[in-house]
Formats: C-alpha cells, structure tokens, sequence
C-alpha cells in the first residue's frame, strides 16, 4: 500500500486504529479455541467484521500463529488473504520482529511480502543496515523497524546514552532514515514512553509510527497525538487483547467492535480538533 493511500484512508475514516489480531486461546470463547486453527480462523473472521469499519490496519503478530505449528501458519495466511480479499483497504502488518541478515533477510521478505501478500513486516535493526535493507525493496511495502519499546526490558539496551548523549534508539531512528524513507519505513514507537514520543519525532518529522501500549498497556491516546501527530497524522495507534478478549464469551465480536467503536471516536474527536488535518 502506498504511503498516499494509506494517509487517503485515516483522512476518510477519520480513525488510525490498527487492531491487533494476537488470538489466545485461553481467553477465547472455549468452543472456538477446542478447534485449534480452524476455530482462530473463525474467531479472527468475525473480530476483522465487527472492527473494519473502526479500524485502518490489522496486526497479526506471529507468535499467536506459530506456537500452533503449521496448522497456525495456515491460520496467520488465511486470516491475511480474508483480509485482503474482503477489506482492500486494509493495511496489513506482519508483527514478527524479525533480524537477519542478507539473504536470510530477503527471504524473510518474500515470505512475507510475496506469500503472505501483507503491506508491512516488523524488524529489528540490531545486526544493522543488512539486516533490513532487503524488506525495502519492494513496491508499495513497508519495513516497521523497532525504534522506541514500552516493555521494561527497553531500559536494557535503548535508553544507554553514548559519548555525545545520544541515546541508542534516537541513534537507531537517525542511522535507519539513511536506508529508507518516510514511504516506505516506520518506527515502532511505544504509547507508555510520553513525552520521548517527541524526541522520536523531532528525528523523524514525516515518518509514520507504530504505536503499541494504548489500552490493556496503560498508553495514553492524547498523549501520543499531542508528541507524536503530524498534518497527516503518522500514527497507527494499536490495541490488542483490549479489542479482541474484551470477551471470552458468545458476545466476543460484538465487544470488540464497541471497544473498536470507543477507540475510534476517541481518535475522531482528536482529529477535529485539528482542522487543518
């Protein structure tokens, strides 16, 4: 998906909800979960219909699908093609963090890109340049590179300052906009980190991010749009399990889409208070 179309469909729906497709067997509804793959097939199925209206992106992450083998991976491609097949307009993320290097990396791609037919992969730029070069050559699609984490473990590493007082993820953001460009590279940028929301975007003025932590993490919608907003808004805010296990009962899909419908309006209440948006 191009960058233009993408920015055409936040604009018309006035929402930049990305809802996160992270099924868990225990805390769906019993019936479906017994069905192992087939029954996260259906549960995603009516999460995507009760929540597409609401949303502008949706963000498989791969463990969910794995962890069930090949019968998970079947069930990560089908929920992608239903995706595309039914909701074109549909941003799609691979959540799947992956770091390799050169051919290693192209082939992480093409799985991706080419067989999944997703718009996006999230990577990690640890191992560098090499590491996530080979998912921008590819039209129309996007590398997600982790700049900025809400987990407690991103003290470990991304906040350690160098010689000058650079910080490593705000080396990370300045080294990264040397391999892409706002349309065809984003950050993950965590909701939980406040006002660095803004360091990230003062190094990174155009590009979209990724930002995970509002909802079940504690992120703050207003927050992230105060530091992070630009004319053409350059967040997919995402919310996983606050969406899709709003319930564990019957009524699943039609909770997640009132959650989806609350977020929404929060996001479309933000925008109009932005008329040059």
């Amino acid at each position: 998906m191009k960058r233009t179309e993408l920015v055409e469909n936040i604009m018309r729906k006035g929402s930049f909800l990305c809802v996160g497709l992270d099924p868990d067997p225990a805390k769906m509804p019993p019936a479906l979960a017994a069905r192992g793959a087939d029954g996260i097939i259906e549960f995603n199925k009516a999460i995507i219909d009760a929540t597409a209206r609401y949303a502008v992106a949706y963000k498989p992450n791969l463990a969910f699908y794995e962890t069930l083998g090949p019968d998970g991976m079947r069930a990560f491609e089908a929920t992608c093609a239903y995706i595309r097949e039914n909701y074109p307009d549909q941003f799609i993320i691979a959540d799947a963090k992956r770091g390799d290097i050169g051919n290693t990396a192209r082939m992480y791609a093409k799985a991706f890109f080419e067989r999944a037919g997703v718009d996006a992969v999230t990577v990690a730029p640890y191992m560098g340049e090499d590491s996530v070069t080979p998912f921008l050559g590819f039209e129309d699609k996007w590398a997600i590179v982790l700049a900025l984490t809400s987990n407690k473990g991103s003290e470990d590493f991304q906040m350690i300052p160098d010689v000058n007082g650079a910080r490593v993820f705000e080396r990370v953001v300045k080294r990264a906009q040397k391999w892409g460009s706002p349309v065809n590279m984003m950050f993950v940028v965590g909701a939980t980190r406040g006002e660095l929301i803004a360091d990230v975007r003062k190094l990174a003025p155009r590009s979209f991010f990724l930002v995970p932590g509002v909802g079940a993490q504690g992120g703050s919608l207003e927050e992230v749009c105060r530091f992070g907003m630009i004319d053409e808004v350059g967040l997919l805010v995402n919310s996983s399990r606050g969406i899709i296990h709003a319930s564990a009962g019957d009524d699943f899909a039609e909770a997640a889409r009132a959650k989806a419908a609350d977020l929404a309006a929060q996001m479309q209440a933000i925008l109009s208070r932005y008329p040059e948006r």
